[in-house]
């Protein structure tokens, strides 16, 4: 249903490949080691995707020899391995359709900012830097198998940004399959007669849409790892109000990862297991993270707008649970709440039921797909219609 197409534009220089490609650019906190880190690489696309002169730290990249252009329509297999564990996916360009062609599916909502600053980026640098991440029911694995069983990687290399980020030691090895080989065909065959479904990157998806592209930098793959989206609150009613008003609150021992329909609460006084009163039939009205906003935020005095507010807000992923504490410990949150995370099947009931009705989309901060995928593999030079 997709039509796919080779890549083309900048990539990394196989020696500056490991200093040039970052995390994606709403994962890098302002102020965080993470940023302060990238900020100090002098080869860091970060420079690009979060500096205040993109054009001009692109093209110092390119006159420094870090990024190289490539005008061969390729797509780039992308495998990553952290632990035990591997994915394997595909950068290739993605047309850009309108969501009611229901050839790519969306789960969330976007914010007109976001996308504002998105398209003013492309848009200043003529390249589509950061990719949308795809799913595909397509057999893209047994497709790329060939290649990564029968050829030298163009890119292999560990990522170190440091703690505080799901990318740090996480394998990296990348695979360029001209669009005009026989592998090369292979991959668009796999994806070709398949809809894809947007994971993460909604914003940048909407960005494309809006700016007229033809197509965009996408990361398309198979397979998905979903963590929970837990948050840092700070209510305008105190905990200690709210809490006579949350019935069925008992104490737990730690503040980990809760079961399905229930809630892990920390504050600075102990920490707490609360379940859902009421889990609906409804594909979003029985997620958690609806739960949440329905039976909790209003005892804490939060109503549906505070939920952007990083006065009220902060996001973090399950694995960064450590933090979420400290944050609570050092008074710049009154409160860490931990949820179960979204299945894979609850995403997809989502996406299909917004199908028929465009208004069926998933709360914010439903999701984290991890390990993220890496920024800076590939800077696709995009086309406009007309």
């Amino acid at each position: 249903m997709v039509a796919t197409l080779g890549l083309t534009g900048l990539r990394p220089n196989p020696e500056h490949v490991a200093d040039v490609t970052s995390p994606p650019y709403d994962v890098i906190k302002d102020g965080s080691p993470l940023a302060a880190r990238l900020r100090a690489t002098e080869r860091s696309i970060f420079h690009v995707i979060l500096g205040e002169q993109p054009k001009v730290a692109l093209d110092r990249l390119v006159a420094q020899g870090a990024l190289v252009r490539d005008e061969e329509p390729a797509y780039y297999v992308y495998e990553q391995r952290w632990g035990d564990e591997a994915r394997v996916g595909a950068f290739v360009a993605a047309e850009v359709s309108d969501y009611a062609e229901r050839q790519v599916i969306r789960h969330e909502k976007t914010f007109d900012a976001k996308v504002k600053g998105r398209i003013a980026l492309a848009n200043e640098t003529g390249h589509t830097i950061g990719p949308v991440f795809l799913l595909t029911r397509g057999a893209l694995t047994a497709a790329t198998a060939p290649v990564i069983a029968g050829e030298a990687p163009l890119y292999d290399f560990e990522s170190d940004f440091g703690p505080g980020s799901d990318l740090s030691g996480v394998q990296t090895r990348v695979w360029r399959v001209p669009e005009a080989s026989e592998h090369g065909r292979a991959i668009q065959a796999a994806l070709a007669p398949h809809p894809l479904y947007i994971a993460d990157g909604h914003h940048r998806y909407h960005a494309a849409l809006k700016n007229g592209q033809t197509h965009l930098l996408a990361y398309v793959t198979e397979q998905a790892r979903i963590l929970a989206y837990d948050r840092v609150v700070n209510g305008t009613r105190p905990w200690a109000e709210a809490r006579a008003e949350l019935s069925g609150l008992t104490p737990a021992d730690a503040f980990t990862t809760p079961p399905k329909h229930s809630f892990r609460i920390y504050s600075k006084e102990g920490c707490w297991t609360l379940p859902a009163r009421e889990v609906p039939d409804d594909v979003v009205g029985r997620l958690d993270c609806a739960i949440l906003e329905r039976e909790v935020y209003p005892a804490l005095g939060l109503r549906h707008e505070h939920i952007v507010d990083p006065a009220h807000f902060d996001y973090y992923p399950e694995s960064a649970l450590d933090e979420m504490r400290a944050a609570v410990d050092a008074g710049s949150y009154e409160l860490a709440i931990a949820l179960a995370p979204v299945s894979l099947d609850e995403l997809m009931a989502v996406a299909d039921a917004g199908l028929e009705d465009p208004d069926v989309v998933m709360p914010e901060k439903s999701t984290f797909f991890s390990p993220k995928i890496l920024t800076g593999l590939f800077l696709y030079a995009h086309r406009r219609a007309g």
